[in-house]
């Protein structure tokens, strides 16, 4: 039974391996302390957070998440360890909030690891504090307890290190921090919250998924691999992952052809909630996209678990002087590498399921997308017309984990955008950019901008959405042909430091304008040659032609600019803009970074997984950008734009 936890009650741990699991109303850091007998931090070392997740017996989550799962073996931590305390905090400048006491209540879940929950407690009654001491695990006469605590810190994280003695609190609280927004800077934003009536079940071969759903979507790992993976055919099964959920109004999803006997039934496009098929595929992807990466969270930390488990076998069997000699030692060996084995491949069975189902729904939703979602190899652009209304989401390429390479999750986000996008040209540490020149990848990353733009300009409806470029050089005229010989941009892209300055200038004088009519409910005010349709700023090889004056503008559109319709998508190298230092950091962390090659640097908002980016491009010998943008200027001319 469940133990429901008020501030300071105390509850019996009945075993050393767990979860803590929480769930917040937003993004929180989540970490833990080590202390001694006396409950002091002896030193950074003892402690867990983004910048350092692991520690012996310890694992936290290397991002802010509205959700987390901690992991704690209790038997691993060394013996100078009394207590482990749980801390949440609110990252700092990310524009979130700033105080507990303006977000919902946070719940603390501890849980054995197949999910059974052992204690809770609701963090009630916080308002200033920006941090908080949730709950703490502690050694008393030889066994483990958990004692509610839910101490909070008006001064935040500094204050919450420096009452549990660390010296040096204010640094290392500023060092995580930092760590958490370099972490929110290569995080793809997550959909809007969703609530769990539009959970799906269908049915399929293979038995239920044995892992319980938690109260909140987790973000960080350990699961231990069921007991019997082995398929029921016939029986039912949630398609989804258990904890999929999906923003939606009640509308109901299509529906599933029954299964004939023997047989599972097919997935279907659009099996999800939401008002128009476009919602319910957006909220199907999302969904899949989540499934994928609790899955293979699950098998990661089973494996890791049966690592853990031998390790800790062959301890105690060689501890023992008379094993380390003879044909007990051996034997003592080969049975934990075979139970680490049988461990390993259930939880690699289980992996297969989950991938084979997702594989399965894949098939069936690619080619059901809309041209905003498509990959521009999807039949669907042939037909493309230039839409009236403007779509949910826009897809900006391909995620992948290397559980299965070919398994390939949209990466699709927001419309309007709700943040830049980076396109890095740099040098990166993948294998694809280090067997690509310099020059070529600089290319590649303006083409990849082209595709992104042109995109853009096909899924808004006629006029409402203009491209400006900046291009101070001119190197990218090849890459810019196709926009240009279409007649799509705004004006012709602008060279040189006036043409760099006119431009933006023009675009910051509009967002000073929309600004200023917003915040006096005046927008009928607003200048009669001014255009109030979304803009685009397209940004090469930056910071090239910029004076302070014009990166001190740009960084203001970057921060400014999506609130009123102004978005930039920049191409550029950060090592080119290396001299102007720590300047720049808001402005990179600002961007969405994509790469115009393979690269494994984005990470989900559930589990923080680096997953592989695939950028978009056209099949080869294609002419299909090229069509769509004949289509937009034939949509404009006819709509007299």
């Amino acid at each position: 039974m469940t133990a429901e936890l008020v501030r300071g009650q105390n509850h019996t741990l009945p075993q050393t391996r767990l979860e803590i699991r929480v769930s917040a109303g937003s993004p929180v850091v989540a970490g833990a302390t080590l202390g001694d007998e006396n409950g002091v931090v002896r030193g950074a070392e003892w402690i867990a957070h983004p910048g350092s997740p692991q520690l012996p017996g310890l694992e936290v989550s290397q991002q802010a998440a509205a959700g987390h799962r901690l992991a704690v073996d209790l038997e691993a931590l060394p013996e100078t360890v009394h207590r482990v305390t749980v801390l949440l905090a609110l990252p700092v400048g990310v524009g979130g909030p700033t105080r507990f006491g303006t977000t919902a209540a946070p719940f603390v879940a501890v849980t054995g690891l197949d999910g059974t929950e052992i204690a809770t407690f609701t963090l009630t009654g916080l308002d200033a504090e920006s941090a908080v001491s949730a709950l703490e695990l502690y050694r008393r006469q030889g066994a483990w307890k958990v004692r509610a605590v839910g101490q909070g810190y008006a001064a935040g994280l500094a204050e919450m290190l420096a009452d549990q003695g660390l010296a040096g609190a204010a640094e290392l609280a500023a060092s995580i921090q930092e760590s958490v927004a370099r972490s929110l800077a290569r995080s793809v934003a997550p959909p809007p919250p969703r609530t769990p009536e539009g959970d799906r079940v269908r049915q399929a071969s293979g038995p239920p998924d044995p892992g319980p759903a938690p109260a909140a979507p987790p973000a960080a790992t350990p699961v231990q691999p069921s007991a019997d993976p082995t398929p029921t055919p016939g029986g039912p099964i949630d398609y989804a992952h258990p904890r999929r959920q999906h923003a939606a109004p009640p509308t109901p999803p299509p529906t599933v052809p029954p299964a004939q006997p023997g047989q599972a039934a097919q997935p279907v496009a659009g099996d999800a909630t939401g008002w128009s098929m476009d919602e319910r595929l957006y909220n199907q992807i999302w969904g899949m996209f989540e499934d994928l990466a609790q899955a293979a969270a699950a098998y990661r930390s089973a494996v890791d678990f049966a690592e853990s488990r031998m390790d800790q076998e062959l301890d105690r069997s060689l501890s023992d002087p008379r094993n380390r000699i003879g044909g007990a030692g051996d034997r003592a060996r080969e049975e934990a590498r075979a139970k680490r084995d049988e461990l390993t491949a259930r939880a690699r069975e289980v992996l297969d399921r989950d991938l084979a189902q997702l594989a399965a729904e894949a098939a069936v939703v690619e080619p059901a997308l809309p041209a905003a979602y498509a990959g521009w190899d999807n039949p669907v652009w042939h037909a493309h017309r230039v839409p009236m209304e403007l779509p949910m989401a826009l897809r900006l390429g391909d995620l992948h984990l290397p559980e299965r390479t070919g398994l390939r999750i949209p990466l699709l986000v927001r419309l309007p955008l709700e943040r830049g996008i980076w396109v890095d040209s740099g040098r990166t540490a993948s294998e694809a950019a280090a067997l690509t020149d310099s020059d070529r990848l600089r290319r590649l990353a303006m083409e990849t901008a082209v595709l992104h733009a042109a995109r853009l300009l096909a899924v808004y409806p006629p006029g409402e959405f203009s491209v400006h470029v900046i291009d101070p050089a001119g190197s990218a005229a090849g890459p810019l042909a196709p926009l240009v010989d279409a007649g799509v941009l705004a004006g012709p892209p602008a060279a040189g430091p006036q043409g760099v300055a006119s431009v933006l200038a023009h675009l910051t004088r509009r967002v000073d304008l929309v600004q200023m009519a917003v915040r006096a409910g005046a927008a009928d005010a607003l200048p009669p040659d001014l255009d109030t349709g979304e803009q685009l700023l397209v940004v090469n090889d930056f910071p090239h032609g910029f004076d302070d004056r014009a990166v001190t503008q740009l960084r203001y559109l970057a921060d400014e600019g999506p609130a009123v319709g102004v978005h930039l998508l920049m191409v550029a190298d950060r090592e080119d803009a290396s001299a102007y230092g720590p300047v720049l950091d808001p402005l990179w962390r600002s961007l969405l970074r994509i790469t115009p090659v393979a690269d494994s640097h984005l990470a989900d908002p559930w589990v923080g997984h680096a997953w592989t980016y695939e950028p978009p491009v056209t099949p080869p010998g294609s002419r299909v950008m090229e069509q769509v943008l004949a289509a937009v200027t034939a949509a404009r001319r006819a709509a007299g734009r």
